[in-house]
């Protein structure tokens, strides 16, 4: 068990490294290939492999399918679509090392968007956890000139998004029909991502095989179709079966770093002083979002009572 655990928590981390390293390469492609346009090629890729890895590998999940299961899987797909289309967009305007950050703070939100949305109760840890990553957020703006542009309210925007996807997801999730809503949610960011494209970008660029066939655009959508999106969703759904939630979130809120690690190797991204401590204050909310320090001290009380 514990070696399942371990090789579990390993794999996790590696999905993490590969989320935070995206960063950057999508901030490349989308240089050349317009946002949206993008986002429609590689959910499209994304869908299309793991369709392919069903067929070959688990036909019988087919079997599972109704209107319920993929009624779930569109919701759920257009919470990932507003995601991935405000993080893209965001990308244009706003730092790898930023946008990392910001979209981490989708850990955070969770608990009190289950609160208001799902009348879920509301741990203290959280209420505290929000105001640390707050304040992080604010000391992230305050330490560059401009304060916060709309590159860092885009991504604002998609952090919110994520976080209603992961809401609903526990909400809808049901033993088995992992992979129908996995493939549903694919497919969803994909056609609203093209529809989207068609009405509001220069679709010639999404024809324009220069571009396609470029280096920073080939290798972004196979490492983001493939790597970062289909396989990664395989190895969360796989591997959580040997660990807890909280262990999981903790070891996404790594993505952040490896986001900021990656923009400082490739494109030598460098945060000033008041940036990196709120850096520093959004992980810190994050990660204490997810350890039950408060749950802690209340066992020890009742022991000592």
């Amino acid at each position: 068990m514990k070696k399942n655990m371990l090789l579990a928590d390993v794999s996790l981390l590696l999905v993490a490294a590969i989320w935070g390293t995206t960063f950057v390469i999508v901030q490349n492609a989308i240089a050349l290939l317009e946002p949206y346009s993008f986002n429609s090629i590689r959910f499209l890729m994304a869908f299309l492999f793991l369709f392919l890895f069903i067929l070959a590998f688990n036909r019988s999940t087919f079997k599972n399918t109704n209107a319920s299961i993929l009624i779930k899987g569109i919701i759920l797909g257009f919470f990932l679509f507003l995601g991935y289309g405000f993080q893209t967009v965001g990308l244009l305007y706003t730092t790898s090392a930023n946008a990392g950050f910001i979209t981490g703070l989708s850990v955070v939100l969770v608990p009190l968007l289950s609160f208001f949305l799902l009348k879920s109760k509301l741990p203290l840890q959280s209420l505290v956890s929000s105001f640390i990553a707050a304040g992080g957020l604010y000391l992230l703006a305050a330490g560059k000139e401009t304060g916060i542009n709309k590159g860092d309210l885009f991504v604002l925007l998609c952090a919110f998004s994520f976080a209603l996807h992961i809401v609903y997801t526990g909400k809808f999730a049901q033993k088995g029909t992992a992979w129908i809503i996995t493939l549903t949610q694919l497919m969803t960011v994909g056609v609203c991502s093209l529809i989207t494209a068609l009405f509001t970008e220069d679709y010639k660029s999404i024809t324009d095989m220069n571009i396609l066939l470029s280096a920073e655009v080939i290798t972004a959508l196979i490492i983001t179709a493939v790597f970062a999106t289909a396989l990664a969703f395989l190895a969360q759904t796989y591997f959580q079966v040997y660990t807890t939630p909280a262990r999981v979130a903790l070891i996404f809120a790594t993505e952040p770093v490896f986001a900021a690690l990656t923009a400082y190797v490739w494109l030598n991204e460098t945060l000033g002083f008041k940036a990196a401590i709120g850096c520093f204050l959004i992980l810190s909310g994050m990660i204490a979002s997810e350890i039950p320090l408060f749950h802690y001290f209340n066992k020890k009380k009742e022991r000592a009572a």
